[in-house]
């Protein structure tokens, strides 16, 4: 027998693969790979692997097959290094993006890319409508065009900006970064708006031959510049409500604060035990809180206990509407909009101090070493003892002195093992510090400081975490073949390419990172790199471009996993008064304790996708109003000179992230005169071209303030110094 003859048909394959394949055969694999996907999109990386080439020169020759598959409009680059098959006709269906600068996109229905329509071609349709497009003929080297040709389906849109109200007519005038006209108002729509009030317009139509649409007004806000107006018109511009119906509020009102004695007998009563609250010094609205107590063979009996909203707000109630369609409380720098009316969330749900209250609860016995040896979950009835703030709680830690000491020094070192060891499994430590303001009585911005987890945080998350953990595996850890519909909150692996570029960029600071390999591995090489950078100038900077390479926890019925805690089973059910998910875990799970059958899936997965999409907007819309403070704030500081890091890097400028106060402004590209810059998106960097000077993310720089636009939330910046 030959001694180089594959053993097995798994070799012959390796060995076929290995093989140099002919350029033309190579293009007719290429091609076959996108058609057999015609959605998906691959980097040249994914389509070699697809059709088995291994050897980094015919890697290489994939790359420009790919570049010029698309050159011939075979496939679109979706985004950078990533193509998919261009199945487009002459005549397409799909939405219409319109953009302020006048760059419109047409996003095909089956999800292609994006397609350029000029503003003459766009025959006035609206962001989001659903529309027909006749893509034009292509011109050479030049981008594809298309040209609206129907508007199928308009979305109701409505923008929020400042009234200029005249003697014979009004204008909206809208910072709205997808509109770029202002919007005629006729006097009788202006439902009472003065000049310089804030308010929210809705389009009524838009004329063939009007270089403006029409509009009336809906909502009056106030005065533009007046904080609550301001406030409010972030809420407005994220399509989030500012306000609650007055039938909802009447309902809550009438839910009774008493609790029926049959319905305290049904429950465990954990009145007499130990129990308090930890929560942030403005908070009201108290989703949890834990008992705690030694038991005989000296383990420590642990109690997550959580507000039961369930039990006062009824399925489909006018109450239930309203939070599902909200899905979660927005928090702004100066105010919470609760997603449960303030009677519920901030009186009769909030496990205040010597007040009986209901929860559902997890109830743990775990051993010294934090291992659970048993846990049940209950409906029970509470009485906190105290309600202590975070940095009250951490006085006892730090001090060993003050109320609940044993049980707050107890739980600390549960919670210290516990986060030991699910690091150690790989989960991900960010700890990331938040920006806060400390304001007057009128909103305005006095300082500005930096919020950090401390150890009194890091006790109540480890035992959310633990609560959380364990309602996910209860319902989804089963033996059962057929799964129960049930809500998860999953987080995927890191994009690869992202994670890619991301290694590029911190090398040139001297650092490594794993890329792939084991989830814990790439997990573990994230944590240590985030340890090294800890005090480090470039810290901020490295932490938020981790952040960005990880994809988006979200809810969903199908469970993958959590990445980014390392956990197999997780769910979301410590906060029900403001996360509708949590409302939906509770339900699930008392059905499930009953024995009652699963429900059906996709009702739930719809729900999940809202949630997810609400709670991304409340992100957006709290990061809107920390960057609206931000600008307020440095507008009492024009002239000022600050060291800070370039945090982006753009074809119209760079952003710089100050060192004291984390605010962020841009250097616009026409102030930087001594020589013509060129955008370097691979590198992150600008280079001028006669002197090769460049500016790259991460770069120390010193720059002065030279304005500050509130109405676009904008700073701008006058270079000064740059290293």
């Amino acid at each position: 027998m030959a001694k180089n003859k594959p053993k097995n048909k798994e070799q012959k394959e390796k060995k076929k693969r290995g093989k140099r394949m002919k350029k033309q055969a190579i293009v007719q694999a290429v091609i076959a790979a996108f058609q057999a996907s015609p959605r998906e999109p691959f980097n040249y990386k994914q389509i070699s692997k697809i059709i088995g080439i291994e050897s980094q020169v015919q890697k290489l020759m994939v790359a420009d097959i790919l570049y010029d598959l698309a050159a011939d409009d075979i496939i679109s680059e979706t985004d950078r290094g990533r193509y998919r098959l261009n199945n487009l006709g002459t005549l397409a269906t799909g939405t219409f993006h319109r953009r302020s600068n006048g760059k419109n996109s047409f996003i095909p229905e089956d999800g292609g890319a994006p397609v350029f329509v000029a503003e003459r071609n766009s025959g006035h349709a609206m962001h989001g409508d659903t529309v027909k497009v006749q893509l034009l003929a292509k011109r050479r080297g030049a981008e594809p065009e298309a040209e609206v040709v129907e508007i199928l389906e308009r979305i109701e849109r409505t923008f929020v900006g400042k009234l200029q109200v005249t003697k014979g007519f009004a204008f909206l005038v809208t910072e709205d970064k997808t509109l770029a006209n202002d919007i005629f108002i006729p006097k009788e729509k202006l439902k009472g708006g003065k000049n310089g009030d804030k308010a929210i317009v809705r389009i009524m139509e838009w004329p063939e031959n009007a270089k403006n649409p029409l509009g009336e007004v809906v909502d009056i806000l106030g005065v533009a510049g007046q904080n609550t107006a301001e406030m409010h018109a972030i809420l407005a511009e994220f399509g989030l409500p500012y306000k609650y119906p007055a039938t909802v509020e009447k309902a809550a009102k009438q839910i009774p604060e008493s609790i029926p004695e049959e319905e305290i007998d049904h429950r465990e009563d954990f009145r007499e035990v130990l129990t308090f609250t930890i929560d942030p010094r403005d908070a009201k609205d108290f989703d949890d809180a834990l008992s705690a107590r030694t038991l005989a063979n000296g383990n420590w009996e642990v109690g997550v206990h959580i507000a039961d909203v369930t039990y006062y707000v009824r399925p489909d109630s006018i109450i239930e509407r309203e939070a599902r369609e909200r899905a979660t409380s927005v928090y702004l720098v100066d105010r919470t909009i609760p997603m449960l009316p303030e009677r519920l969330s901030n009186l009769i749900c909030s496990l205040r101090p010597n007040e009986d209250k209901l929860c559902f609860a997890v109830i743990f016995e775990l051993d010294a070493n934090a291992e659970i040896k048993n846990y049940r979950i209950a409906r029970t009835i509470i009485r906190s003892d105290r309600r202590f703030t975070y940095e009250e709680a951490q006085k006892v830690i730090e001090t060993g002195q003050g109320d609940c000491r044993q049980e707050i020094e107890a739980l600390d070192a549960l919670a210290k093992k516990m986060r030991s060891r699910r690091l150690k499994n790989g989960a991900i430590n960010f700890d990331r510090y938040e920006v806060k303001f400390e304001t007057d009585e009128k909103g305005k911005p006095l300082n500005v400081y930096f919020k950090e987890a401390t150890d009194a945080n890091k006790l109540i998350e480890e035992f959310m975490l633990l609560a959380n953990k364990t309602v996910a595996e209860f319902i989804g850890k089963t033996k059962e073949k057929a799964k129960k519909t049930f809500v998860y909150r999953i987080h995927d692996l890191p994009d690869t390419e992202k994670m890619e570029n991301f290694a590029t960029f911190i090398r040139r600071f001297g650092y490594k990172v794993k890329t792939e390999g084991r989830k814990t591995e790439v997990s573990k090489g994230i944590n240590n790199l985030l340890d090294s950078i800890q005090g480090k100038p470039e810290e901020n900077l490295i932490e938020t471009l981790a952040v960005r390479a990880m994809q988006k926890a979200k809810y969903s019925t199908d469970n993958i996993g959590h990445y980014g805690l390392a956990f197999e089973y997780y769910t979301h059910f410590t906060s029900p008064i403001r996360r509708y998910p949590d409302m939906m875990v509770h339900r699930l799970l008392e059905r499930y304790s009953d024995g009652s059958r699963s429900l059906p899936k996709s009702r739930y997965e719809e729900m999940c996708k809202h949630s997810s999409d609400r709670e991304a907007l409340a992100a957006n819309a709290e990061r809107a109003s920390v960057k609206y403070k931000q600008v307020e704030y440095m507008s009492a500081r024009l002239g000022k000179i600050y060291d800070g890091v370039i945090s982006g890097v753009t074809e119209w400028g760079l952003y710089v992230e100050l060192n004291e106060n984390k605010c962020e402004g841009l250097v616009p590209i026409r102030d930087l005169q001594d020589d013509y810059y060129e955008f370097d998106e691979k590198n992150y960097c600008l280079t001028g071209r006669r002197h090769r000077q460049q500016f790259r993310l991460g770069d120390p720089i010193t720059i002065q303030v030279a304005q500050a636009n509130l109405e676009r939330k904008q700073l701008d910046f006058k270079l000064v110094e740059h290293t």
